[in-house]
């Protein structure tokens, strides 16, 4: 039973593999390993698909369930869905999935692309990428996985990396995001929002910044939606750093308050996974280790972490909240602007 506790249903069949003697990220102490048989999403995935990365997963009804990257042929990104019985071998649907609008109508985004997907109460909420002239965030939900139906745009552009909270809090339904510009953004800060309904939303506050320590120092971004625990919302996201060869993006660590998370209470000064296997720095976009999801069971501590790999490929890596909390709390670095509520 771990110490610290994680506030969700168990999950006992979640894809789990102990690490191996002395594994770890590499060049990091983090207590995160990768899993052996990494990619677990390779090449050509389905017809007219190239590529599978940057793509969320969730339980669902005994077995697994997710909404995938699939970079077609032509180029343009869509979303596709896959079901796992062990949330590692994956069949996906050969036709991208088909969005309609409140009246039943077909409403397909121009693309859509770095999906993220969260169960709020009964409903489950699928956020990405798209145009809506120029980049900004799409939003759908289901109950079954039949019927996809869009819901209004939380933002205006430009924005990326949306990322919902499992939760309402004090009454509200709270999403991170990055503002961003038309580009691909060289800055970014993680910003909070927050909703009575789904449709308007405001309260915007500022969470944390780009940091100081070379793998985060040119933006940030959120990833895997936060997980609930007894010491707060525990954050994987995205740091970036700019190279004479390109951008290199690590995976970091934080702990936001449970009640306001706009408050930072601790923040990992080291990152936690970085491109080092060739999965991850060979690739379309090389040097990419992308989080977007997780799965994690309560009963025992164990987390399974998700994500893109040189936006060609998908990994799983694996720790323990027990581990994984003392880690970013023993290294943690916090600025002032992270312990600030978030409102200027």
């Amino acid at each position: 039973m771990s110490k610290v506790k994680i506030f969700s249903p168990a999950v006992p069949n979640m894809p789990w593999q102990d690490r191996s003697e002395g594994k770890t990220t590499g060049c990091a102490d983090a207590p995160i390993w990768r899993y052996n048989e990494n990619p677990i999403i390779g090449r050509n995935p389905v017809k007219g698909v190239a590529r599978i990365f940057n793509s969320a997963v969730i339980p669902y009804e005994g077995a697994f369930i997710g909404v995938f990257r699939g970079e077609q042929t032509n180029g343009i990104p869509y979303i596709y869905l896959g079901r796992s019985q062990d949330a590692i071998h994956w069949d996906f649907e050969s036709n991208k999935i088909d969005f309609v609008d409140e009246e039943g109508k077909p409403f397909m985004p121009v693309y859509a692309y770095d999906p993220r997907l969260v169960k709020v109460e009964d409903t489950y909420y699928i956020i990405w990428c798209q145009d809506f002239y120029g980049a900004a965030i799409g939003m759908a939900k289901t109950t079954d996985f039949k019927t996809f139906t869009r819901i209004e745009n939380p933002f205006l552009p430009f924005n990326r990396n949306a990322v919902l909270f499992p939760r309402k809090i004090n009454g509200n339904f709270m999403m991170l995001s990055r503002p961003s510009d038309s580009g691909h953004t060289p800055f970014g800060d993680i910003f909070v929002s927050e909703s009575p309904d789904m449709l308007y939303w405001g309260k915007h506050r500022h969470v944390m910044g780009k940091g100081n320590e070379w793998w985060e120092s040119l933006k940030i971004g959120g990833g895997a939606a936060p997980i609930e625990t007894s010491e707060g919302w525990l954050l994987f996201y995205h740091g970036v750093s700019g190279t004479c060869n390109g951008y290199v993006y690590s995976i970091g660590g934080a702990i936001l308050d449970i009640d306001n998370p706009s408050i930072v209470k601790y923040r990992c000064e080291n990152f936690l996974l970085t491109p080092e296997e060739w999965y991850e720095e060979r690739g379309f976009v090389p040097n990419v280790c992308f989080p977007c999801a997780t799965i994690h069971d309560s009963e025992t501590g164990r987390i399974a972490i998700y994500y893109g790999a040189a936006d060609s490929y998908v990994g799983l890596a694996f720790t323990e909240v027990d581990e994984i909390v003392d880690y970013i709390k023993n290294n943690s670095k916090l600025s002032e602007s992270d312990k600030e509520i978030g409102r200027r």
